[in-house]
């Protein structure tokens, strides 16, 4: 019997399955997340989706450079859209918080993997978001010392720290809630809190 599923490209097959898991990654952990699962979600066979994917692990890496790739470019457009560092700052917390609220399932996969003992491809994929996500933060922060719009003495790499551990809170705290909403009302007051550690005293 035929497939009722169109025939798409590769790349578009790919993004599709990608897409699919991370939607089911909203409501369970990746591991209990079979190919069964996500092949249906989509309305192909598992030899399908393994015509695109050779294993659960190479798809799920496939879905961190996707949120990597997707994020890092959201998050730049907001640092390059800032007239000035506290400003691309704000856009860059905000534009982070909009992606999470919109992809819920991507933390899930993130906090799911660093759990793991084990070294692995997709842990590598997360270091390396982190560590091009820091260097943009810092570049913000140390100009934003020199501008005098930030303390001249503030100790920038405990800033970005402290800027990826806020947005890492707020996120846990809408996953036990079970509503992304509480993610985007909480984010505006917490990013004020943050501001005011910042700035030079009076």
């Amino acid at each position: 019997m035929a497939s009722s599923t169109p025939r798409l490209t590769t790349a578009s097959r790919q993004a599709e399955i990608v897409d699919a898991a991370l939607r089911l990654a909203q409501e369970r952990s990746p591991a209990l997340i079979t190919t069964t699962d996500i092949a249906q979600a989509i309305g192909v066979t598992q030899g399908a989706l393994f015509k695109h994917f050779e294993n659960k692990e190479a798809l799920w890496l496939a879905a961190m450079e996707w949120v990597r790739e997707q994020l890092m470019a959201r998050i730049e457009a907001a640092a390059a859209d800032g007239t000035a560092p506290l400003q691309a700052l704000r856009q860059v917390f905000e534009a982070h918080v909009d992606f999470v609220a919109r992809h819920p399932g991507v933390p899930r996969l993130i906090f799911h993997e660093l759990q793991q003992p084990a070294d692995s491809p997709l842990k590598e994929s997360v270091r390396t978001l982190m560590k091009g996500y820091r260097q943009l933060l810092l570049g913000l922060l140390k100009q934003g010392a020199q501008d005098g719009q930030l303390d001249p003495a503030l100790d920038a790499p405990a800033a970005a720290t402290l800027f990826v551990g806020i947005l890492q809170g707020l996120v846990m705290q809408s996953m036990i809630s079970g509503h992304t909403s509480t993610l985007r009302t909480e984010a505006p007051r917490v990013f004020e809190l943050y501001l005011r550690s910042l700035r030079q005293p009076a």
